[in-house]
């Protein structure tokens, strides 16, 4: 058994998309017209086209809202993302206009910095330490 899709809830997917794809790098997985405004849209690594695809899963439902509201405002990201040097990706992406909520800092055994995906959520980048 293994994961093939995980999903963050976004506030809008086509916003999504964009953020995703132009400005972290991820490339379009699937993008399949579900009827109405609905789309089955995920990302996928370059690096790994194969791997696991993140769902930018519309959050209509209360539900949906409460959680990512909820999570958001105890700060707390919804999805970590690897990376080889956090400093250079934070630059890189300080540099696009991306706002971080946590600059790289050391967090235990990993360097971490906290973005904001302009889609209701906070995101991690991490790189091992050592």
């Amino acid at each position: 058994m293994r994961v093939a899709v995980t999903s963050v809830f976004v506030d809008d997917q086509e916003k999504a998309l964009r953020f995703y794809t132009d400005v972290l790098g991820f490339a379009v997985g699937h993008d399949i017209p579900l009827g109405g405004d609905a789309r089955w849209l995920t990302v996928v690594s370059p690096a790994d086209p194969d791997g696991v695809h993140l769902l930018l899963e519309p959050n209509g439902s209360p539900v949906a809202q409460a959680y990512q509201r909820g999570v958001r405002e105890m700060g707390l990201p919804v999805i970590i993302f690897a990376v080889d040097d956090l400093v250079r990706e934070y630059e890189r992406l300080t540099g696009l206009g991306v706002t971080f909520t946590a600059p790289p800092a050391p967090t235990g055994p990993v360097l971490s910095a906290v973005l904001d995906d302009t889609c209701g959520n906070l995101v991690s980048l991490q790189q091992p330490l050592g």
